[in-house]
């Protein structure tokens, strides 16, 4: 019998190696391709929520993450111009753990989820892994797929997957769409280790400052040895990427007017790097015939949620649980794939766009919002009730059949 040829994995991100390792752990041979010269992640920090705990625990990582992460006491909105403190959801307590199945709210370094990701697909024989191999295009044969690289070499496979990013070229190839939208909004990031950070500011929660047009997140990082901030606001300036060095300048100017608190955070940081917020419209269909999409490559969100990732690992289980229940039938593994995920995706990316608007909202609106997230006379503070986000933490069932 011929050897079955292997799935490719266009992207070594953390979509693309949870797709490996889902795959892997279900018997299937599958090859990564990454264009940088080595597997790593940069950013900062990831928040987890319940519904991603849930996938960890099918792929085996749960203990592994748990050696890095941290979780939080509570998720806590400041209004940035007063210091009164808009609402606290306490995602540390027994009350959420017990609505949410017994998970927790946690928060972790990006690079440390990848390196977990990365140790697991390393420790299946069936996964490989290759850099600097920057695929180009491929070409759907029917019986099966043939990725071309930069450097003229050929790669074959059953099957593939776009785990590329924002700006996938697989996702050009297939949908042949526009570039992503630009939300007008840049983020700041950096980490400061934990003897750097005043102790009357260094807290074990996710706090977020809300301000007109602006926010700034911070929490601690890799079992409080960190602190992660991030300070977004509204900018017209666009730079493609990741890695690029921001204007200390202008961070001070869009937050002249806040809180002495949110001011000395900003102050500890001389080397903040600067990303540009993009995302798409969402869409119903990314795959055709043997290639699909995966995270970002499929339906790229803004932050507001921290759910990115989380979404790309519930993608990569929902993948890999039909590939076996369609006994490796490739198209239509990936067209039920599809057909599970769009919507609940698309719910993120539109709800990310609107939490955006609340988190930067300024004059009335702002008195609005804050009054409206208060909380109501009698809510027990330990328990104030989480169903808004139980569509999301409920997290989603593995498919255990076919759909249908």
């Amino acid at each position: 019998m011929p050897k079955e040829l292997p799935v490719l994995v266009i992207g070594g991100g953390i979509g693309g190696l949870a797709a490996a390792l889902a795959l892997a752990r279900k018997g299937v041979s599958v090859r990564v391709f990454e264009q940088g010269a080595e597997f790593k992640e940069i950013g900062a920090g990831i928040q987890l929520g319940p519904n991603v705990y849930r996938m960890f625990e099918v792929l085996g990582l749960t203990d592994a993450i748990e050696r890095y992460s941290v979780h939080p006491d509570n998720m806590i909105m400041m209004d940035a111009l007063t210091g009164e403190r808009v609402i606290r959801l306490p995602v540390g307590g027994r009350a959420f753990r017990e609505r949410f199945g017994g998970y927790l709210y946690g928060v972790i370094h990006r690079a440390d989820l990848h390196e977990v990701l990365l140790e697991a697909c390393k420790a299946q024989a069936n996964v490989g892994l290759n850099v600097l191999k920057k695929v180009l295009r491929f070409e759907d044969l029917g019986e099966r797929v043939v990725a071309h690289m930069e450097n003229g070499e050929r790669a074959e496979g059953c099957a593939l997957i776009g785990a590329d990013g924002l700006w996938s070229r697989v996702r050009n190839q297939l949908l042949g769409d526009a570039k992503p939208r630009v939300s007008g909004h840049i983020a700041y990031r950096a980490v400061l280790p934990r003897a750097e950070v005043p102790a009357d500011l260094w807290q074990n929660n996710v706090v977020l400052w809300a301000g007109p047009k602006t926010h700034l997140v911070h929490y601690p990082l890799r079992r409080g040895e960190l602190y992660n901030l991030v300070a977004v606001f509204h900018s017209d300036k666009y730079e493609e990427g990741w890695n690029v060095y921001g204007d200390p300048e202008e961070l001070d100017q869009k937050f002249a007017a806040e809180r002495p608190q949110v001011k000395r955070l900003l102050a500890k940081i001389n080397a903040w790097k600067m990303w540009v917020l993009c995302d798409r419209e969402p869409v119903r269909e990314w795959t055709r015939g043997r290639a699909t999409l995966l995270g970002d490559a499929a339906h790229p969100t803004l932050q507001y949620m921290a759910q990115g990732a989380n979404m790309a690992i519930e993608d990569a289980v929902v993948l890999a649980a039909y590939a076996e229940l369609s006994g490796r039938d490739w198209e239509k593994a990936f067209r039920w794939y599809q057909e599970a995920r769009y919507l609940r995706t698309a719910r993120v990316q539109i709800t990310s766009r609107y939490y955006g608007d609340i988190y930067h909202a300024a004059g009335v609106v702002r008195e609005l919002r804050n009054q409206f997230l208060a909380p109501k006379p009698g809510t027990d503070p330990e328990n104030p009730g989480f169903e808004g986000m139980a569509w999301l933490y409920d997290g989603i069932r593995v498919p255990s059949a076919p759909p249908g």
